[in-house]
Order: structure tokens, then sequence, then C-alpha cells
């Protein structure tokens, strides 16, 4: 499914490990849903968020997997397309081995990425061989990912131990468009909120790249702040489960 990003602004992080709100209905006016997230994640529960989300709203999901065991072919079939983060301040790990990774087990060992379903797709790579790969590699959304929060758990899990200044920042979206060619930047707060500096920093040099910025986007207000200073989508997540009625007033 190809986005019109002109018509979206609202991105909902749902963690499939964490409890979802009991009245889904709040979903109704985000613009696009991404699952995923790193402790006690599974592709079982990730199935169990994205079906629940898809029986809630028509709106595009996209899976964030943290690890190669988190996709199965379930997934893959279930959402519209799997964004995979590339954290520039982040260890080598995250920034490509995990991404070699993927492609590795997919290619070579289909079995361990696709789990229970490795009848179908185990069968489909054998007769298909690398158009079943390239087929799946044409689902990911590569994004460019600068996490800014140190105290954070996906500071933790990533590796980052320095924040980058507004300058680094926006030398990384200049090389997220025109060198890595991602169509995605992520400006990542988790869980506190930036304010729209590094998002102003970012713009400027994005003109094809979709720039979104989370963290700390609990308010109408943040919202707006951080869309005037030229992201083109806030991501929500914290508040989503945690406070459904406040993560209304979020939504533009």
């Amino acid at each position: 499914m190809n986005l019109d990003w002109d018509r979206i602004d609202h991105v909902t992080k749902v963690d499939p490990a964490e409890s979802l709100p009991r009245d889904l209905s709040i979903l109704r006016g985000t613009d696009l849903v991404m699952v995923g997230g790193s402790d006690d994640v599974t592709a079982e529960n990730t199935l169990r968020a994205v079906e629940r989300v898809r029986e809630a709203t028509d709106v595009p999901i996209w899976q964030e997997p943290y690890h190669p065991s988190h996709v199965s072919s379930d997934t893959v079939e279930a959402v519209d397309h799997l964004s995979i983060p590339a954290v520039y301040n982040g260890d080598s790990e995250h920034f490509f081995e995990k991404h070699l990774d993927l492609f590795t087990e997919v290619g070579s060992r289909p079995e361990e990425t696709f789990g229970t379903s490795l009848p179908v797709v185990g069968g489909l790579i054998a007769d298909r061989g690398r158009e079943v790969v390239a087929d799946l590699a044409e689902q990911i959304v590569g994004e460019g990912y600068v996490i800014q929060n140190l105290d954070s758990k996906a500071a933790r899990v990533s590796g980052v131990e320095t924040t980058y200044s507004t300058e680094q920042v926006a030398g990384a979206a200049l090389a997220t468009e025109s060198f890595y060619g991602f169509p995605v930047f992520y400006v990542e707060y988790s869980g506190t909120y930036g304010g729209p500096e590094d998002v102003e920093a970012a713009a400027r040099y994005l003109d094809e790249t979709i720039l979104l910025y989370g963290g700390g986007i609990d308010s109408a207000e943040r919202t707006h702040e951080i869309l005037d200073a030229g992201a083109d989508a806030v991501v929500v997540g914290d508040c989503f489960h945690d406070d459904p009625e406040r993560f209304r007033v979020t939504i533009p």
C-alpha cells in the first residue's frame, strides 16, 4: 500500500506486549498504525495486536520489528509494510547488522524467520526462490533513525550512548535522503518532549523523505508545534496505552 503522506499527520505506535485500550475506536482519527517493540514481543502477540487494530479501523498498518523472530508469514500478510529502523547514533547491530541478519534468514533459513507457517512459506521459497525474497524486500520500508533520549528503553536496547546536536540531526536527515535513500527519517525522543528544534533542522534537508517525530506528544499544542516546525507526522505511543483520553486530543 502506497501512502499519501499529504493526508497523514498522526501516527500511532502500538506495543504488542502492552495492554491495548478496551475501546479501540479511538484509533479512527489516526492515519497510520505502527506495531512493534522490544521487550516481550513475539510474532504471535504482534499478530494479535494487528488483528485487533484491523477490526477497529481501516488505516494502514506497518510492523516495526525489533528482531527477525517478531516476523512470520502471518504478520507479513497482515500488515502493509515492514518498517525497519537504522539507528544512526546506535551501535552497529542496530544500524546494519540486524538488517543483514533479517535478509540472511529470509533467504537461507525461512523456518527461523517464518515460524509456524513454514510449510507454506518454505514451499514458496523452494518453488520461487529469489522471487519471494525480492517480494518481501519490496514490502520493507527503511527508516533513518535518531534517538535523542539517553534514559529511554529505545536508547538502551539500541546501544545509543550519545545524542546528536541539531547540526548532526540535520546531517543525518541529509544522509537519509541523498545517500541512503530511506523513505522515512524519524527523530525519536521516546517518552520526553524534545521540542521543535531538531524537526526544524531536519526539515530543511528533506524533500522526498518523510519526517516523523516521536516523544512526549500528549497535547494538541505539542502536536501542532511539531507539525508547524516541519514534521510530516507526529508519532504517539505512550499515552495511547496509558491515557486514551489524552491520546484523543493529540489527533489534529
